[in-house]
């Protein structure tokens, strides 16, 4: 079932075991499924201060979420990346990490990873290492205490350092998700970096995103990161570095930190050549792309048909959707001039569609 503003269209489409490859030749080797929209931090560019969550009843059990990962492993997909919301909040979702390792161990996934706001992270260590989780991001967009308190709304930066020293100390890799914000974190950019780097943490800088209509002052935080990477070649040799994670990260090295730098650029700079992944909701509502507002509904298919053939059909006709890039939009000088596409901002905030 798709919908497709506010209507929906009924396709069938043959069941298939083939790789999962889209109409542009896009192999998708990579999902990020969010277990839930919710969250213990209310970050201002994120979400309203008052959020409204789902009711529990909507979200895909644990065993359905199981069996919907498993079912992508067999289609292909080699990377699972677990997401929210914050993951760690809902009960239940290191049990869930676990039974993921199985695949880990058996090499059936070659990775299993998460992304977390850091706050339940050093309790989680333990059983993300049992898992087989061999990297983390951990969304962190200042190191300032009072800051850090004031951007989320009510959060402990302490926590989140804890957690990042824990796995570290457990091997786990850890990279720094920062949005980049003109008001509250652009001219500590250098000193996060630093931070970072001295510890063999990389960092990703991500523009903030047009998701959610009902997040107020967003436009007033853009801050192009083409301007960022001029303000730090000013004092650093920043310069483009060969690794690559087909991603939609661009990466530099630092000559003076010896680490390594990404720019998530979606509003400057589109990234959607080589988009190798989807996001599928903890709703089980899959999304070819975070710009755009096409869906596809798994939760039926996976609840009427045990045989997995109509999860097959929803996937297959998922593909012919996913479409050749996204069309995000925001109000700002900062951007430049838009190239006649589709102007575009999805109504739903990230935390419902998944980090």
């Amino acid at each position: 079932m798709i919908e497709r503003g506010g209507g929906y269209i009924t396709r069938m489409a043959a069941v298939s075991p083939s790789p999962l490859v889209d109409a542009f030749g896009r192999r998708i080797s990579y999902v990020r499924l969010s277990v839930t929209d919710r969250c213990d931090l209310r970050c201002t560019y994120c979400m309203s201060e008052h959020q409204t969550f789902l009711p529990r009843k909507d979200l895909l059990t644990w065993e359905e979420m199981l069996r919907l990962s498993r079912f992508l492993i067999g289609r292909g997909v080699d990377r699972l990346r677990i997401t929210g919301g914050e993951p760690l909040v809902r009960k239940g979702v290191l049990d869930f990490l676990r039974e993921l390792g199985t695949e880990v161990h058996a090499g059936r996934l070659n990775e299993l990873t998460l992304t977390t706001n850091g706050t339940l992270l050093k309790d989680a260590v333990p059983a993300l290492a049992e898992a087989g989780i061999r990297r983390i991001n951990v969304s962190c967009d200042t190191l300032k205490p009072d800051v850090y308190r004031r951007v989320t709304r009510g959060g402990d930066l302490s926590k989140v350092l804890d957690g990042i020293e824990a796995a570290q100390a457990a091997g786990i890799k850890v990279k720094l998700n920062v949005v980049a914000l003109q008001q509250d974190n652009r001219a500590e950019l250098h000193d996060i970096i630093t931070f970072a780097h001295k510890r063999g943490i990389g960092v990703s800088l991500i523009e903030t995103m047009p998701l959610g209509d009902e997040i107020a002052g967003r436009e007033a935080q853009f801050v192009s990161l083409k301007d960022v990477l001029g303000d730090l070649q000013s004092f650093w040799q920043v310069v483009p570095a060969a690794e690559t994670t087909g991603g939609p990260a661009r990466y530099y090295r630092v000559a003076e930190t010896g680490g390594l730098l990404g720019l998530i650029t979606p509003l400057s700079h589109n990234f959607c050549d080589t988009c190798n992944r989807v996001r599928i909701t903890c709703t089980g509502r899959l999304y070819m792309c975070l710009g755009q507002d096409d869906q596809v509904d798994l939760r039926e298919p996976l609840r009427a048909d045990a045989t997995d053939a109509g999860l097959s059909a929803a996937l297959d006709t998922a593909l012919a959707l996913k479409p050749r890039r996204h069309d995000f939009f925001i109000a700002s000088d900062a951007l430049p001039e838009h190239d006649g596409q589709r102007i575009h901002r999805p109504a739903r905030t990230m935390s419902l569609t998944g980090g």
